[in-house]
């Protein structure tokens, strides 16, 4: 029996429980992950470094200490990526942008509101 296209496992006692919201697998859950996402404070205190220790010798600027909202980095790591004219992700409630970019972040995150340290 193969799988069809949109069927998904009710229950099954390989896995355990399963989610009647995303039909994962409890533990394995993709709603309850959204859900325990960080909520925005009334200030955000960003940290930069440069780091290029794992990556062939290439520079790599890091925001972070920001808040583990998925939305918020993703708007926030586009909007950098655009005012510094470079590429970039997000990594685990990381901002990384390739490049040693610590001046001309500061400028746009303080413009954002943002307080930056490092």
């Amino acid at each position: 029996m193969g799988e069809r296209d949109g069927a998904r496992i009710v229950y099954s006692s390989d896995r355990g429980r399963v989610c009647p919201k995303c039909g994962w697998p409890a533990v394995e859950c993709r709603c309850s992950r959204k859900s325990a996402a960080e909520a925005m404070p009334a200030r955000v205190i960003a940290k930069l470094r440069v780091e290029k220790a794992g990556r062939g010798g290439k520079t790599v600027t890091v925001v972070f200490g920001l808040p583990n909202n998925a939305t918020f980095l993703k708007e926030l790591c586009q909007d950098l990526k655009r005012e510094c004219g470079t590429g970039g992700a997000v990594v685990d409630a990381t901002v990384q942008l390739q490049g040693d970019l610590r001046e001309r972040i500061r400028t746009v995150l303080l413009a954002r509101g943002i307080t930056v340290k490092g």
